[in-house]
């Protein structure tokens, strides 16, 4: 235990891929000062993302889109940064805007200076990929605090996104499988949007969205998966708003076999901890599944892998295809590279489904 246990306070107003990440931090943070972590976002997903994490005791959020002076989630953050002001602070924010939202928190809670690190100011992280930033920025100290007191964990962490599934989510899982007679089912998950093709409440398919894979593509490859695996459940995922773009596919396809869920995402992350395995665009499920140790595949448009490639903590199988240099865009992406890419997966080639423990297909399941 460390001299003095403290809560330390993390800070990124990310998107969900983002805060999965993150959990390689939290974790190491929570192991050298001795207290879960205190994670202040924005939106509504950070709440959910944690909300049975070990590492994680209190979660803040404020609104993304509301005036600090008019966001009352702002005020009551203050006035709890108040009452705790010598708890380290871990800000891993990128954005400038955002960044300056955050300091005008961490100025109007009074929390000084030398308590706090930006990542932005660490110009000795140079890893590419974002847990390796992470991890790196997680073996810093903040200048008020002596390293020796709060020293790297042993036995060394996995450094490495996990999740943890809360226990009535995958109650409810359970009895949505149940009732739909899927119990003992290979389900298969395929996760084709993301954030992008959702403005508002409104779904939004752009030519110039370089993660956007044809509807004839997916529909050829769930009709491949369904003739190597017919026993299996195909369970097309995505946010509510998604809804119009998992109908296009599942139309396109004429599966019985297939399904749609638009869950929330404790819901989701109960899906991925027994599923049979996922095909995913580079988006933050895909993120959820490795931290979950569910066997991926993951399409690839404008980002790298070398940045962006999700990581398992228990060593699942993870294959990213796409990105560059060798391509810009997943339609540039064939189905036989996809297919093939699921068929090399561990257990997917030989084995029988294994036995479904939980999972979900609606954002409100009976």
């Amino acid at each position: 235990m460390p001299a003095t246990p403290l809560q330390p306070v993390v800070i990124w107003f990310g998107r969900v891929g983002d805060m999965i990440l993150l959990t390689a931090l939290l974790e190491i943070l929570h192991r050298r000062y001795g207290r879960a972590c205190h994670v202040i976002g924005a939106g509504s997903w950070p709440a959910q993302i944690y909300a049975a994490h070990s590492d994680v005791a209190r979660v803040s959020a404020l609104h993304r889109y509301t005036a600090w002076l008019f966001d009352r989630a702002f005020w009551r953050l203050v006035r709890l940064l108040r009452a705790s002001p010598q708890n380290p602070v871990y800000v891993c924010e990128m954005d400038r805007r955002k960044l300056a939202r955050i300091e005008r928190v961490l100025r109007f809670a009074g929390i000084a200076r030398e308590r706090c690190l930006f990542i932005t100011e660490q110009p000795g992280i140079t890893a590419t990929h974002w847990v390796d930033r992470l991890v790196a920025f997680a073996k810093l100290t903040p200048p008020a605090f002596d390293a020796r007191d709060y020293p790297w964990p042993s036995p060394p962490p996995p450094c490495a996104p996990h999740l943890e599934v809360a226990p009535a989510a995958r109650a409810k899982c359970d009895a949505w499988i149940d009732a739909r007679g899927w119990r003992g089912r290979a389900l298969i998950l395929v996760q084709p949007g993301n954030r992008r093709t959702m403005r508002g409440k409104r779904l939004e398919l752009s030519a110039e969205d370089d993660k956007v894979w044809p509807t004839a593509r997916w529909a050829e490859l769930l009709h491949r998966i369904h003739a190597h695996m017919p026993e299996a459940v195909i369970i097309l995922c995505g946010a509510p708003r998604e809804t119009l773009l998992l109908g296009w596919i599942a139309d396109a396809t004429r599966l019985a076999a297939v399904a749609s869920a638009e869950l929330p995402l404790p819901e989701l992350f109960a899906l991925c901890a027994s599923a049979h395995s996922m095909i995913s665009v580079d988006t933050g499920p895909a993120h959820a599944a490795a931290a979950l140790g569910l066997p991926l595949v993951v399409l690839f448009g404008a980002n790298t892998q070398a940045e962006w490639l999700p990581r398992s903590p228990s060593g699942s199988a993870v294959i990213g295809l796409g990105g560059p240099p060798s391509s810009h865009r997943l339609d540039e992406i064939s189905v036989d590279r996809v297919f093939d890419a699921w068929c090399s997966l561990p257990l997917v080639e030989s084995s029988p489904p294994a036995p479904v423990k939980a999972q979900a297909a609606r954002a409100s399941p009976p």
